[in-house]
């Protein structure tokens, strides 16, 4: 069996159920984690409609978020979801602006891995963080059927 995330008319993704399921808890953590919704809504009949405003404002949000983190276990936590969210993004045809986001974070970081050898760790240079989620965004794309 299998369930369907679609924008419109379009399906964006069909995944198993276990990883249906797996992706949609872990989707309610980090809209907890950002306060905002994703614009994913609810699985009905095996289908679930997703919001392109609110999904973008959620990828952005989401992206921004771990740009200012250096915290290992955090960045080994939240990655492989990232890089799902992020094909569902490209595959809804919404535009990630990696320059932006690559730049140093603006603001207080979150969640800084504190070494007692080297003191506080900077999240990786933007280049670096970019093409990490990207690359690993087009791995998973090979295996998120449609």
């Amino acid at each position: 069996m299998s369930q369907y995330f679609d924008m419109g008319d379009e399906t964006l993704w069909n995944p198993s159920n276990g990883a249906s399921r797996l992706f949609l808890r872990q989707l309610a953590v980090f809209e907890a984690e950002l306060g905002l919704s994703s614009g994913i809504g609810p699985m009905e009949s095996d289908e679930c409609q997703i919001e392109r405003d609110s999904f973008e404002l959620f990828v952005n949000a989401l992206l921004a978020r771990h740009r200012r983190t250096s915290h290992g276990i955090v960045l080994a936590l939240s990655e492989g979801f990232i890089a799902t969210v992020l094909v569902l993004a490209e595959r809804a045809g919404i535009t990630v602006d990696w320059a932006l986001l690559g730049a140093t974070p603006d603001g207080a970081l979150q969640d800084v891995q504190v070494s007692t050898l080297t003191g506080m760790s900077t999240p990786p240079e933007g280049e670096t963080w970019a093409s990490r989620l990207q690359e690993r965004s087009w791995e998973l794309g090979r295996f998120m059927a449609r």
